[in-house]
């Protein structure tokens, strides 16, 4: 539970994009493909971790919370136990990563231990991110920039680089790398944003200054939409300006399940409507991520 399972496209998803249009490049590794994939994962279940253990010490999750039951919060597990799980997990991805730091170098020791130190620090340490309302600009860039760019980097360094790299190589960060990214970016970003707008009222009254409660429900809902309209913007960018072939269109194909939830999110703040709109923005994701990646493949 305090893993929180459903999360998981999250950090699926942009392994599975970047490995797409590594295929489609050329450049498809599949050692350092299923290394970012657990790392990603990993990093996804302790920052889970994180955010149970350090919103329940910091008084951030009430008895008026809406989502899905906290462990820590909710006395299911000892806070000690929790907190011992985040590091333990956070320390497998660390292992797990210095067979990515051999392939890619330097630049990918830097993500890694940024990532990590990001995790923590959505919630935790002397300034959480998530508290004063970078916790969007952190989902954005490391669930979406960093990870896609960070999976297609890794292969390509291991075909067109040497391993311990100090810089990046040429060819291993192009610009659709960076432009496949933004969709992901964005659709991560709204699972928060959902969380967000479900959680205002608690959140104001605990300190927790989001976006939503520093700008109000129309600034948090129109956030909501305009990710939306960039995530289905790239594709057709992708198709005009940079030759792929139609394929690449196919995300296209779940713009009606994104207006579905869009209209819930645009319209409601309490958790039962908001609650199942949090996970279809979930399932909205795994979506995209998966015609994405089949439409870059075969682009």
């Amino acid at each position: 539970m305090a893993s929180r399972p459903q999360t998981l496209p999250a950090a699926a998803a942009p392994v599975f994009v970047g490995t797409a249009l590594a295929v489609h490049e050329g450049v498809f590794a599949p050692f350092p493909a299923l290394a970012a994939l657990v790392g990603a994962l990993l990093i996804q279940v302790g920052t889970n971790f994180a955010n149970d253990y350090y919103d329940a010490v910091q008084g951030a999750d009430t008895e008026a919370r809406e989502g899905f039951t906290r462990v820590t919060a909710g006395g299911l597990i000892p806070a000690a136990t929790v907190k011992r799980a985040m590091y333990l997990t956070f320390a497998t991805a660390i292992v797990l990563g210095t067979y990515l730091v051999y392939v890619g170098g330097v630049p990918i020791l830097v993500i890694g231990l940024l990532s990590v130190a990001s995790g923590i620090a959505y919630t935790g340490g002397p300034y959480p991110l998530g508290y004063h309302g970078l916790g969007d600009l952190f989902v954005f860039v490391f669930f979406g920039l960093v990870a896609v760019v960070g999976t297609y980097y890794v292969q390509a360094a291991s075909i067109l680089a040497d391993p311990l790299s100090m810089g990046i190589p040429p060819g291993t960060v192009p610009l659709v790398a960076v432009l496949a990214s933004l969709p992901i970016a964005a659709i991560s970003t709204n699972i928060l944003v959902v969380n967000n707008v479900r959680d205002k009222e608690e959140d104001a009254t605990t300190g927790k200054r989001t976006l939503a409660v520093r700008f109000g429900y129309g600034f948090a809902r129109g956030e909501y939409v305009a990710m939306l309209v960039l995530a289905y913007l790239v594709p057709v960018a992708l198709w005009t300006q940079f030759d792929f072939e139609w394929f690449v269109l196919l995300p296209v194909l779940s713009m009606p399940i994104a207006a579905r939830i869009a209209r819930t999110v645009v319209t409601e703040t309490k958790g039962e409507a908001l609650n199942p709109a949090l996970e279809d923005t979930g399932k909205l994701l795994a979506l995209y991520a998966v015609l994405f990646s089949v439409g870059l493949v075969f682009a």
